[in-house]
């Protein structure tokens, strides 16, 4: 049975890469040991799109308010593109410490899951 999925973010510099993570984006982790952080993360949905070559992937977190998240992360000293408009979306693209990048998205399309958190079992 599939019980969740682990993305993997490549870094030049992972330590700064995960201190972003935690401290600018908030996330919850796990220490694996040794100091590698393993992030939680909201829930999640899969796209495929078609592409040119294989082994191309992203990372986009989605939000409610775009404008919101964007103004909490440069208080914390994140750096955000310029808001783009697509059909499916306003995105932005941050900077990563390490060099990289993710993306931050509010989708204008249905999501695969309920913005609600899931009911509390026992």
């Amino acid at each position: 049975m599939i019980f969740g999925a682990h993305v993997v973010v490549y870094s030049k510099d992972a330590t700064a890469d995960r201190a972003f993570l935690r401290d600018a984006l908030g996330l919850a982790s796990v220490d694996a040991g040794h100091g590698w952080l393993i992030f939680a993360l909201p829930p999640s949905e899969v796209a495929v799109h078609p592409a040119e070559q294989n082994n191309r992937h992203e990372l986009y977190f989605m939000c409610t308010d775009l404008n919101a998240e964007i103004s909490g992360l440069k208080e914390k000293g994140a750096h955000c593109s310029e808001v783009h408009e697509e059909r499916w979306g306003s995105i932005v693209n941050i900077q990563l410490p390490g060099g990289g990048h993710i993306g931050l998205y509010q989708p204008k399309h249905p999501t695969a899951f309920s913005e609600a958190p899931p009911p509390h079992s026992s």
